[in-house]
């Protein structure tokens, strides 16, 4: 019985993955994931919260699995702490689930 002739890189279709997927591997390998996540939360808050929200923080940063925001306003701040769920929900949605365990307003 003969060989099949095999063009380039045939063998290798059934391990291709898309460039999201080996750079997510590449990250889980480093044990970078969750840093890439936190990164990623605070550069998309404009896009979590709207421009308007964004507008009157300052200070937005990661620190164990918990996201701090320094805001502006007083009444935002109050406001912000009443929707804490719903913010919560946001980020889950737009960056992914378990990036942070609680939102601290200050």
């Amino acid at each position: 019985m003969a060989k099949r002739y095999k063009a380039p890189g045939e063998e290798r279709k059934q391990d291709i993955s898309t460039v999201g997927d080996a750079i997510r591997e590449l990250l889980k390998a480093y044990r970078l994931e969750g840093r890439y996540n936190s990164t990623e939360l605070v550069s998309r808050w404009p896009e979590i919260v709207g421009k308007t929200i964004a507008n009157r923080t300052s200070r937005i940063f990661v620190k164990n699995d918990v996201l701090f925001v320094e805001v502006n306003s007083a009444p935002l701040k109050q406001e912000l702490n009443l929707n804490k769920s719903r913010i919560m929900q946001l980020i889950e949605e737009k960056v992914g689930k378990g990036v942070v365990k609680e939102v601290i307003f200050m």
